[in-house]
């Protein structure tokens, strides 16, 4: 096996052009798990870590463009404010030491169903874009068409994960994940919920509950529709338990889940439900609160 060490960007795509089979690496926190396993065996890895602008973002006040390196622990401490959701998905991740290695485009390039950065990146909307670059060029993929099956995804073979464009919050956003520990877990399953008042529309996102992330759409749509035909997002004020229900009861319906050795499809449905709830309760409160505030 080579281990490939590129310094600069251009040297990297480079690399990946010339070996298209070989495997990027950064923070290791999935990659090495299967070449330790014997579970992988590439003729190449390709390690980005010392490409420096990988681990860098930057943001222009509307959205955040976020280097493919960069670790949970500084989304949580630099980026709390602008991507919510995110930075609560990132405190869920592993342990400190994985949090400190681990990134959002290693959980991209892996694309794993129980991924923990997937839930909130298709909740916060469908602004949200993957920064995909060969050396034929450079092409924004939209979050939604990014995942195509059980650890699959969208890029072509000679490409990289350069960054990830996501627009800055509006409005709440959550992010729940059931394990089978408090700690160090692989989700059970996972959900994410964003509320944007900008424009009126509700965003949503499940892990570890069909082959791909996905998003639970008429869910979103029916909560949209009865926050906007009861005045709610001008008034903030009460949903209407039967509101609530039903907005779970769709977030379990958009569920593929399976049986495995975490939990059962039963009972992943009765979990996305509950978070949904819970979710949006939390969501809700908060919004409620900022319109007290403007009003002040």
């Amino acid at each position: 096996m080579e281990f490939l060490r590129p310094a600069t960007w251009d040297e990297a795509l480079a690399l990946k052009a010339e070996l298209p089979l070989a495997v990027p690496i950064a923070g290791g926190t999935d990659v090495m798990v299967e070449l330790n396993f014997d579970r992988r065996r590439p003729p190449a890895l390709l390690d980005l870590g010392g490409v420096a602008e990988l681990g860098r973002w930057e943001s222009d006040g509307a959205v955040v463009r976020l280097g493919a390196s960069v670790p949970y622990a500084r989304i949580i401490e630099e980026l709390s404010a602008p991507l919510p959701g995110l930075a609560l998905a990132a405190r869920t991740v592993g342990s400190p030491q994985i949090r400190n290695r681990g990134s959002v485009g290693g959980n991209l390039g892996a694309a794993s169903p129980a991924g923990d950065s997937h839930p909130p990146l298709l909740a916060a909307g469908r602004g949200v874009q993957v920064e995909a670059a060969s050396v034929r060029g450079t092409r924004l993929i939209p979050i939604d068409a990014f995942y195509l099956g059980v650890k699959r995804h969208a890029l072509e073979p000679d490409e990289l994960i350069r960054a990830v464009r996501i627009p800055v919050a509006d409005g709440p956003q959550q992010f729940s994940k059931i394990g089978t520990r408090n700690a160090m877990v692989i989700a059970v399953c996972a959900f994410a919920l964003a509320l944007h008042p900008d424009d009126r529309t509700v965003g949503t996102g499940l892990g570890s509950a069909a082959p791909t992330p996905r998003r639970a759409v008429a869910a979103e749509e029916f909560l949209a529709a009865a926050l906007s035909e009861g005045g709610l997002w001008e008034s903030g004020g009460a949903l209407d338990d039967a509101v609530v229900r039903r907005f779970g009861e769709l977030v379990a319906a958009a569920a593929s889940p399976i049986d495995d050795v975490r939990g059962s499809a039963q009972y992943r449905r009765h979990a996305l439900a509950v978070m949904a709830r819970r979710t949006l309760a939390w969501c809700w409160a908060e919004y409620g609160e900022r319109l007290e505030r403007s009003a002040a």
